[in-house]
């Protein structure tokens, strides 16, 4: 009977520590590495989109290539971006690398990384357009922003017919509709994207408004989460990861 129970004692000790050694076993081997999960609107081509029902693009591939410097495992999801902060606010994710522009707005609410890239909001009309030549032509003008975005505010300095969209594609793509919309407010790369890529009709109008700087948000005093992040910005920028992927969707470094 005592044997029995040494037995018994014995199988159960090689059992739990044959557990232990498999749990870090996967450890080690990256089974068991923290998520970090970053959102995007998944609806700003070429920096996020869906293909084949599958994220893809500058966004997403930058936020694989922090993961890895970070030790994490990248798991990329979509929000609205009418409500991607408050969705960060509330814990839904841990970052949003979406092409988020840095504002003194938006700072007062979430923390930012150091800026990713820069580009312009550029004026876009379709190509038969002879009435837009510059920004002053926009006076009273119907233009097509993407909702909450920066350059809804900035159309609205021009006119009050501003028609706000959840894509920057479809509301470039109403530039080509009779009747719908005079130009679109946009990234300067989206357009020029849609022009190159997808053969879109359309044209840019004079230089850029301004330029906005891209950062990347987290919640309010997350400082761990922020420093390793700037840390591995600065890691895929000096080992030619960032220009990599970055010629990939443009054709160029678009690190000024």
């Amino acid at each position: 009977m005592k044997k029995n129970r040494l037995l018994q004692m014995i199988l159960s000790l090689t059992l739990v520590v044959s557990a232990l050694y498999g749990c870090a076993g996967q450890t080690e081997s990256g089974a068991d590495k923290p998520e970090f999960v970053f959102a995007m609107s998944g609806m700003y081509p070429p920096f996020n989109y869906q293909e084949n029902g599958e994220l893809v693009g500058f966004d997403v591939e930058i936020g694989k290539a922090l993961a890895e410097k970070m030790g994490m495992t990248p798991k990329p999801v979509t929000n609205p971006w009418q409500t991607i902060l408050a969705a960060l606010k509330a814990d839904k994710f841990d970052a949003i690398i979406g092409s988020m522009a840095i504002t003194e707005e938006r700072q007062k609410e979430v923390d930012f990384t150091k800026p990713y890239y820069e580009s312009g909001a550029q004026i876009f009309v379709s190509q038969d357009n002879q009435e837009i030549t510059s920004a002053d032509d926009l006076k009273g003008k119907r233009i097509g922003v993407v909702v909450s975005s920066t350059f809804e505010q900035v159309a609205k300095e021009y006119t009050d017919k501003v028609e706000a969209y959840d894509s920057d594609v479809t509301a470039l793509q109403e530039l080509l509709v009779e009747g719908r919309l005079d130009a679109v407010i946009t990234d300067e790369l989206v357009g020029k994207y849609a022009i190159t890529k997808n053969n879109l009709p359309i044209k840019a109008v004079g230089e850029p408004l301004y330029l906005d700087q891209m950062g990347i948000p987290v919640k309010k005093g997350n400082q761990a989460l922020l420093e390793k992040l700037n840390k591995a910005l600065e890691e895929i920028k000096a080992d030619g990861t960032y220009e990599q992927i970055s010629k990939k969707y443009f054709g160029e470094n678009i690190l000024r």
